[in-house]
């Protein structure tokens, strides 16, 4: 017997609420669901059904055997015709479900269903990463830290803004998520080429086939039903969730990157528990390994991206099945991808840890540097071009750094105010410098955690 291989996502990395979603039981539940209601919505609408066959299926809908279906997928080749086998074996040997339906008005409609939950299952947690940003962002609001472009000391801002940062490149996505979840449409029960022909004929009359559709729809719990489709819903859509899974999970690999960097400068850390080990030859070290698991977790999810967008405008005439096996990989991979990715982010930022004495340390060491561009600007109020005065603190600024990279004091205020070209004194430069500059970062801050 071949040995079974766990799924590393679903396993080490995603959490149980979400693999539940996914589950193979659950899905054979959720076919069977979606027979049911069939059912009761086809003698509701006047299909002779014989009395007790629905409450016989009823009886055994939740007695599912995965290792029974797989055997009668060996018998018939064909996974649906082996859940619709099993069904009717264990109501007692009837056969009144998949009535006018096709295999894909089953797999759709149920795939579907598990991405729709899937979806609000992540808008929740999205919801909780936003709230930790938003408290993150107020807490150090004002904390002053040296920002970094290219990863060079640049100017001062706020270890308030950084979160905030974060928060609104993730609103942003969170507003597509919304709109994704409010107008995501199912296929609907639309019969092999997606005319409801057969839905027609079994029912007598096109409104009683829509009246059948729109009532698995109040079943099922999503907002819409696609009107035109062939065999299959365009892929396309499934393009688009998984893009927006992607968008979102931005700001949480930005955030782990961030955490990742301050470690490396004793700024801040992940936290760390007292019985763990960040490196099995190097006891001092404490590293940042959840904030990588998001990182890697992120190209992942990017990669799912790719084989979900392989399947646009790749759909032959009212479909095919060659997107199956894209789809069965890429759908809740992606979904677990994305969990465990909220996973992490929900644990750095409960268990982080910032050191703002290590933080000052740094920001006085860079600090004259950091407020070279206020003296720019106060030179240039003062009748000096932008250019020439730029070219002054460069040149007085590089040969400052330059010695203190060799070990002697910083002489940047002094040989700048001693520079016959330049029009501003020492008091009026050391005036300049005696206090980081945020700007407006704290009012940034706030703006973002306003928005929800």
């Amino acid at each position: 017997m071949k040995e079974i291989i766990p799924d590393v996502l679903a396993e080490r990395y995603t959490s149980s609420t979400m693999v539940a979603i996914w589950s193979p039981k659950e899905k054979v539940k959720l076919m069977r669901r979606l027979w049911l209601a069939a059912l009761r919505a086809q003698q509701e609408l006047g299909m002779p059904i014989p009395p007790g066959t629905i409450e016989a299926y009823e009886r055994v809908a939740d007695s599912i055997n995965l290792a029974s279906i797989a055997k009668w997928e060996l018998e018939t080749q064909h996974d649906v015709k082996a859940n619709i086998e099993e069904f009717n074996a264990l109501a007692g040997g009837i056969e009144f479900i998949h009535l006018g339906f096709t295999s894909r008005d089953v797999t759709d409609n149920v795939e579907q269903l598990q991405i729709y939950r899937s979806l609000r299952l992540v808008r929740d947690r999205t919801v909780a990463i936003l709230r930790r940003l938003g408290t993150h962002s107020i807490e150090y609001c004002f904390m002053d830290i040296c920002g970094r472009s290219h990863n060079i000391p640049g100017q001062t801002t706020t270890l308030g803004k950084r979160f905030s940062n974060f928060a609104e490149e993730m609103l942003i996505a969170f507003d597509r998520l919304e709109h994704l979840i409010a107008n995501y449409p199912l296929r609907g029960i639309k019969g092999p080429m997606g005319t409801q022909q057969d839905m027609v004929d079994l029912l007598g009359s096109k409104e009683k086939a829509l009246e059948f559709e729109e009532k698995i729809r109040k079943y099922l719990g999503v907002p819409s039903v696609l009107n035109s489709v062939g065999q299959v819903y365009p892929r396309s859509l499934d393009f688009e969730v998984v893009s927006t899974l992607l968008q979102l999970s931005s700001a949480p690999g930005n955030f782990a990157k961030l955490i990742r960097l301050m470690a490396g400068h004793e700024l801040a850390y992940e936290g760390f528990k007292e019985s763990g080990s960040g490196s099995t030859a190097m006891p001092h070290k404490m590293n940042s390994r959840t904030c990588e698991r998001t990182n890697g977790l992120v190209n992942i999810l990017a990669g799912f991206l790719e084989m979900t967008r392989s399947l646009i405008g790749d759909q032959w005439y009212e479909g095919d099945v060659s997107c199956s096996v894209v789809r069965r990989i890429a759908l809740p991979g992606a979904f677990f991808t994305i969990d465990g990715i909220y996973e992490s982010t929900l644990t750095v930022l409960d268990a982080m840890k910032v050191f703002p004495k290590m933080i000052d340390q740094e920001l006085q060491h860079y600090l004259p540097f950091l407020s070279t561009t206020r003296i720019l600007m106060d030179a240039v109020k003062g009748g000096m071009s932008r250019e020439r005065a730029h070219k002054i603190i460069k040149e007085n600024a590089v040969f400052a750094v330059q010695e203190m990279r060799k070990g002697l004091p910083n002489t940047f205020v002094e040989r700048l105010a001693n520079d016959m070209n330049f029009p501003l004194d020492r008091s009026r430069i050391e005036k300049l410098l005696e206090n980081p500059d945020h700007g407006l970062a704290p009012g940034q801050a706030n703006l973002v955690c306003q928005k929800r």
